[in-house]
């Protein structure tokens, strides 16, 4: 979706994203059965070092997360949507699992809740793969998975913002301010 918004070339905007970017940078496998998962997950991971293929949570997005794993390319299972998901997704060895907290808030869930039942599970069973908190809607989402122990989460830089802008902290500077003017030079 993020690449059709920019109308590039994938072949072209790939390479450039991976040069940028230092860390991970997660390119999605469109593929439907494990074998064409595979596949285009190799030529994906031979893009740039920094690659992490993204593969949606189905039957087939699981068995090809752990033939990929087997073979050192790492993964991140999204289309995410409750804890047992994920639990399959660890099982299976993927790197990254990414649970769309906002998708479930719009349709009456509580997304933020299979985050922490995802948080519980990877502890109780050491599971080493990373919790991405994806499809934030507002900066209450990054302060529960902070609070869960989140590893990541993805958001907007609209909301990335928020996070430090407070009207208060406005205030006191516009007071301390005010105060400063009065003290003698």
């Amino acid at each position: 979706s993020h690449v059709a918004k920019t109308g590039a070339r994938p072949a072209e905007l790939y390479p450039e994203i991976c040069r940028i970017v230092d860390g991970p940078v997660s390119l999605e496998a469109v593929g439907l059965e494990a074998d064409a998962i595979v596949k285009e997950a190799r030529s994906l991971a031979a893009i740039a070092d920094n690659v992490v293929v993204k593969i949606p949570i189905m039957k087939e997005g699981l068995i090809a997360v752990k033939r990929l794993t087997a073979e050192g390319i790492r993964t991140n299972v999204t289309t995410t949507f409750s804890a047992l998901q994920a639990l399959l997704a660890a099982k299976a060895g993927a790197t990254y699992v990414s649970p769309f907290v906002g998708r479930l808030d719009y349709v009456g869930h509580r997304g933020m809740e299979v985050a922490e039942q995802i948080r519980t599970i990877y502890d109780n069973y050491d599971f080493q793969t990373q919790i991405i908190i994806a499809a934030v809607r507002h900066p209450l989402h990054v302060l529960d998975a902070a609070l869960i122990g989140a590893d990541i989460c993805t958001l907007y830089f609209e909301f990335l913002k928020m996070l430090y802008q407070h009207p208060m902290t406005d205030v006191s500077i516009e007071a301390f301010l005010k105060d400063w003017e009065k003290v003698p030079k």
